[in-house]
């Protein structure tokens, strides 16, 4: 059995989103990976000190646009060829042009519910639960607080090495998140 780990993270209350946009990237430049920020409206500034999310979404899309491409034209084949084959004026049953608007749907269809499905499953949603809101003071941050959680599945976190980074950033309190 795994042990699970003591907390998920440090978490950081800060008054201004100009002190939060500085600890991040702060935070990034001491080589901080994990870390996510918390902010009741969107801060551009914030955008830079972000690591590059990599997605799956595109090739889970692919995927799904060609299965919907191959399911709609074996669909019509098997119809037309197979099962219920009617020869009118003499056309070939395999009549490919005629399967392709169906085709392009059902692609289109398919690649746009994958990548529904996908979104969802990468995001771990619907999450009813996290760890964050266990910590009162968090309820703050859809109205006047700023905040800056760096998660202790980072590499580089030690409680007490990282705790004391956040201190010195300024913030009004560090507090513990539990898991």
């Amino acid at each position: 059995m795994t042990a699970q780990p003591s907390i998920y993270g440090l978490l950081a209350d800060f008054e201004t989103p100009e002190a939060l946009v500085e600890a991040a990237g702060r935070a990034r430049q001491e080589g901080y990976t994990k870390l996510e920020a918390y902010s009741p409206f969107a801060i551009d500034e914030l955008s830079g000190t972000e690591a590059p999310h990599r997605t799956e979404i595109p090739k889970i899309m692919l995927v799904g646009g060609c299965l919907g491409a191959a399911a709609g034209f074996l669909m019509q084949y098997y119809t037309a060829a197979i099962d219920y084959p009617l020869n009118i004026g003499g056309r070939p049953l395999n009549s490919w042009p005629a399967f392709i608007p169906v085709t392009f749907e059902l692609t289109v269809l398919a690649a746009a519910l994958f990548g529904v499905i996908g979104m969802l499953a990468l995001n771990g949603l619907p999450m009813p639960y996290h760890p964050l809101f266990n910590v009162p003071i968090f309820a703050r941050a859809s109205q006047d607080r700023f905040f800056l959680c760096i998660e202790a599945a980072d590499p580089k976190f030690d409680v007490a090495a990282t705790r004391a980074f956040l201190a010195g950033l300024g913030p009004a309190e560090v507090v513990e998140v539990p898991p």
